[in-house]
């Protein structure tokens, strides 16, 4: 269950990690070098942030530009159907 909540934490999700409440993310594009990525990671696992990475340097999408975003979602959502028809 999560719970709503105040204050600060050191917590750094990474792939290691892992998640748990996370169903996605939308997020920017980031240098490949970024720790960031990281947390993308966690959510949708490596060849899957390769493969979306590969799409948007084909699709010459720039790095921390305003409407350049992809969703990212695990492998396993149950909402997963859904949105195969949006793929390339």
């Amino acid at each position: 269950m999560v719970r709503a909540a105040a204050g600060w934490t050191d917590l750094v999700v990474t792939p290691a990690r892992g998640v748990r409440a996370v169903d996605g993310l939308l997020t920017g594009l980031h240098e490949p070098a970024a720790s960031h990525l990281l947390m993308l990671e966690a959510v949708a696992g490596r060849p899957a942030l390769l493969r979306a990475y590969a799409q948007a340097l084909q699709g010459r999408y720039l790095w921390h530009e305003f409407g350049d975003l992809h969703l990212i979602l695990p492998a396993d959502a149950t909402h997963r159907a859904h949105c195969d028809s949006n793929a390339w």
